[in-house]
């Protein structure tokens, strides 16, 4: 079978991982780089493949099948525009915009053009989510009460993180709301259910960034199921996804340690450690009974591979997208609301739609 030819635009951290996945891919293959940085000769040497400064070069020279646009935020709407005017299915990543009213822009321009658009939340794509989604939807837990969940680390002062090119980070827009939460909604949104309320104290306290560095989320899903998020990037903890999952092996990793823990009227999930507490009968629920206690088998598996292995078979029409453009749209309306909640201090309510 001859592979799907996908082009990468943008050759920073995240878009280097995509063309790792790529080149490793069975199914996909590396067309090209869209870059006009310094630093992008270099690694379309290394791969051997062409180095393109716009999408526009790119489409006139020779179109690829699909696109990754990997770029700064701001640039995301109008590339993805533009793969929509030339017909080529593109994988955004997240967030599919830097602000709530370009991403509708973006999606309701791809729903009309019947375009193969996707967005780049590879959580979905974890073996871990998809079991833990399980076992919630399989009825174990009972109805659902609450979810306590936590992304809180440590991103380096040192290794030029927060340094030029990179100090937007230190900025509105910049901090662990918009970079990391959109993670934390997704993941939520699939375990708990849609998010229709939040309200949010942030503080800047630890760094002394003009952007939030620590932020306390209160949450009402549609189910009638409540929940509370600690989000922190100056918090030295290792109860994150990042730390937890053992998906990505650039992290130290804690075995031990959970990111959540899902609570139902019978039974309660952590996640990913996947331990399940439940009552053996109804007639047994009580605080002064002992729990019935097993861990569930897991597949661990590289979401972000698993991720590019869908987009080759979402450009083929062999599967259907996952995670769609309105998916990722959802997500950065539920972010957006709660960066406006910490900003107002009042409840801030959540369309779906």
């Amino acid at each position: 079978m001859t592979k799907v030819r996908i082009t990468v635009a943008g050759a920073g951290i995240i878009g280097l991982r995509h063309i790792e996945e790529i080149v490793a891919s069975p199914n996909c293959t590396l067309a090209s780089i869209v870059d006009p940085g310094p630093k992008a000769a270099e690694i379309a040497k290394k791969f051997g493949v062409p180095l393109y400064r716009s999408l526009s070069e790119c489409f006139a020279k020779d179109k690829p099948e699909g696109m990754v646009i990997a770029t700064p935020n701001q640039l995301h709407v109008e590339q993805g525009l533009e793969c929509i005017r030339a017909g080529v299915p593109c994988l955004v990543e997240k967030p599919i915009a830097h602000t709530l009213e370009e991403g509708k822009r973006l999606v309701e321009a791809a729903e009309k053009a019947n375009h193969k658009l996707l967005t780049g939340h590879h959580r979905p794509h974890s073996p871990i989510l998809h079991k833990a989604v399980e076992i919630v939807k399989s009825g174990v837990l009972g109805q659902l009460v609450g979810v306590i969940g936590s992304a809180v680390f440590y991103k380096p002062d040192s290794e030029g993180y927060f340094d030029p090119p990179y100090e937007w980070r230190r900025q509105p827009g910049g901090g662990p709301i918009l970079i990391n939460m959109v993670h934390e909604v997704g993941n939520l949104r699939a375990m708990v259910g849609e998010i229709v309320a939040v309200q949010a104290f942030a503080s800047n306290a630890a760094r002394k960034f003009e952007v939030e560095d620590t932020v306390a989320i209160n949450l009402r899903f549609a189910n009638g199921a409540l929940g509370s998020f600690l989000l922190s990037d100056a918090a030295a903890s290792p109860r994150s996804w990042e730390q937890t999952s053992r998906e990505n092996k650039q992290y130290a990793t804690y075995p031990e340690e959970d990111a959540y823990v899902i609570m139902g009227t019978r039974g309660s999930l952590a996640v990913p450690t996947m331990r399940l507490k439940t009552y053996a009968r109804d007639e047994d629920r009580s605080w002064f009974k002992p729990f019935k206690e097993e861990t569930i088998d897991l597949e661990r598996a590289d979401p972000l591979a698993r991720q590019i292995l869908h987009f080759g078979e979402v450009i083929r029409g062999e599967a259907k997208p996952l995670v769609t453009g309105r998916d990722g749209l959802q997500n950065l309306r539920v972010v957006d609301a709660i960066a406006e909640a910490a900003r107002t201090g009042r409840i801030v309510e959540i369309s779906l739609h």
